[in-house]
């Protein structure tokens, strides 16, 4: 009977301890993924405005897709109008490979 309660309280112990130790990289997961979202985003934003300097070379090179032209609902109290579109460069792609490589070092 000792010998149950034994590994009963062990295996106990060891649930614990993983249960408390998945919350924690859970934590930092989800901490480390929004660093990843912001570098992405800021190495579109750098790209762009390297591509907009550098405008008459292959930099600026890029293809643009999404809604041609905004969709709007009026619904007679208020008017909402959607719209996005994206603009692609090989400058904004560069820009994500390096904050891609940036987020590697920091990890």
């Amino acid at each position: 009977m000792w010998y149950y309660k034994r590994v009963c309280g062990r295996i106990w112990q060891q649930a614990m301890f993983l249960k408390y130790k998945r919350k924690d990289e859970g934590e930092a997961l989800r901490r480390v993924n929004w660093i990843l979202i912001l570098l992405i985003l800021i190495g579109f934003v750098i790209g762009g405005f390297i591509g907009t300097y550098f405008d008459g070379t292959f930099l600026n090179y890029g293809q643009s897709f999404g809604l041609s032209s905004p969709i709007e609902l009026d619904m007679g109290f208020i008017v909402l109008t959607f719209g996005l579109k994206f603009y692609i460069t090989i400058a904004s792609v560069i820009g994500v490979v390096v904050a891609l490589t940036v987020y590697k070092f920091i990890r």
